[in-house]
């Protein structure tokens, strides 16, 4: 089943600010709300379908990669690997990543404040890492082929003394006195429309539940310490220089047990020393001697994984193309699509000459076969380029 366009899902163009996106995602989430549809399970679907498009169009960059790419571009990002945004959140992801964007008091008062916290129960835990950025450089033959590759990250990681929580020991974590455990406080107020109830995050325990008497020595009750990190990237053949990765749960690591955050690696390309891209196309430019022009010859080029013959027919003119089918690089979103090489001749014209060399050029000179005969040669640039691709 084909995956709903997220600018469909919330209702919103593609020009729409963020503003505009936050509260179209509200509107939704509201309509489609576990507590307003208790047991429906097309109605949880579309709860989720649309957290998942507001955690897309919400980021920036998942946005940009979204707009460019659609769905393709998202393959597997944020959630373990690959391009792009976010699927498979589930009722708990929701809740602590985007309930504040209905506001605390929201779901006590409106959905009548029935002893649910956040995602049926469930309370955010610890606070979110932050995301890492990291620039990656690869060569024409990595990124035509993939590659696996490992590196070295500097960043926060889960505190191995504690396991995380940031306490001594298990005894040490108790239940927050203020909130009972709930995360929450309630407060009733009278109005001219009557009591009203209100629910906000906890103060003391920050939304936690629970409270640490005794932190651990080796992360000073923060549950994560600062360190080094080897991490597998797999890179899908095809990518190209700016062009971003996001590898769900390798940024930073959350504060006392929170979730960790994303690692966002950018693909730059290294420069090649004989050959240039152009989009999936590889282009290669050959200098052949005049002489090799008339008479024709056979020449060894560079492709992106090692070397190829040509044959060089006789009167080859300067500015001719040759194309080595299949020999570009790979559509990063499609497994059958793969560029050309295409090789573009250009005669060398002789600077220094010898006096023997010049006499018996100038003795040719008059001859009518080496006067430029345009509506004889072949067709122009502009046209083979146009033959190559038609």
């Amino acid at each position: 089943m084909s995956k709903r366009d997220f600018y469909e899902i919330l209702g919103v163009s593609k020009t729409a600010t963020a503003e505009e996106i936050k509260k179209a995602y509200r509107k939704v989430a509201m309509q489609f709300h576990p507590d307003r549809n208790p047991g429906d399970k097309a109605a949880e679907e579309k709860f989720k379908e649309a957290a998942e498009a507001y955690e897309v169009l919400s980021d920036s960059e998942k946005k940009a990669q979204y707009d460019r790419f659609g769905h393709a571009g998202l393959s597997g990002a944020g959630r373990g690997g690959g391009f792009g945004g976010g699927g498979g959140m589930n009722m708990e992801d929701i809740f602590s990543q985007f309930g504040d964007v209905f506001g605390d008091d929201i779901f006590g008062s409106f959905f009548g404040g029935g002893g649910r916290a956040r995602g049926g129960g469930a309370r955010a835990r610890g606070i979110r890492g932050s995301n890492l950025r990291v620039k990656l450089k690869l060569n024409y033959e990595e990124i035509a082929k993939g590659v696996t590759k490992n590196i070295k990250v500097k960043k926060y990681t889960s505190c191995t003394t504690c396991g995380g929580d940031g306490a001594k020991d298990k005894g040490s974590v108790q239940t927050c006195r203020t909130c009972q455990g709930s995360g929450q406080v309630r407060k009733v107020q009278n109005t001219f429309l009557g009591q009203m109830q209100t629910v906000t995050t906890c103060p003391d325990c920050n939304g936690e539940g629970t409270t640490i008497t005794s932190k651990c020595s080796n992360c000073k009750g923060a549950g994560r310490v600062y360190g080094e990190e080897t991490i597998t990237i797999d890179v899908p053949p095809g990518v190209q220089a700016g062009m971003q990765l996001s590898i769900g749960g390798k940024g930073n690591a959350g504060e006392r047990g929170g979730a960790a955050g994303d690692l966002i690696v950018l693909i730059e390309e290294e420069t090649h020393t004989e050959l240039q891209r152009e989009g999936l196309n590889v282009v290669y430019e050959l200098y052949v001697s005049f002489t090799d022009a008339v008479f024709g010859t056979n020449a060894e080029v560079p492709t992106i994984d090692g070397r190829a013959k040509i044959k060089i027919p006789p009167g080859t003119q300067s500015g001719k193309i040759f194309r080595l089918k299949g020999k570009g690089f790979p559509n990063v979103h499609s497994n059958y699509e793969k560029g050309d090489q295409l090789i573009h001749v250009s005669v060398w014209t002789p600077q220094n000459l010898s006096d023997e060399e010049k006499a018996a050029l100038e003795g040719l000179s008059d001859s009518p076969n080496l006067k430029p005969q345009p509506e004889k040669t072949e067709k122009g640039f502009f046209d083979k380029i146009k033959d190559l691709f038609s």
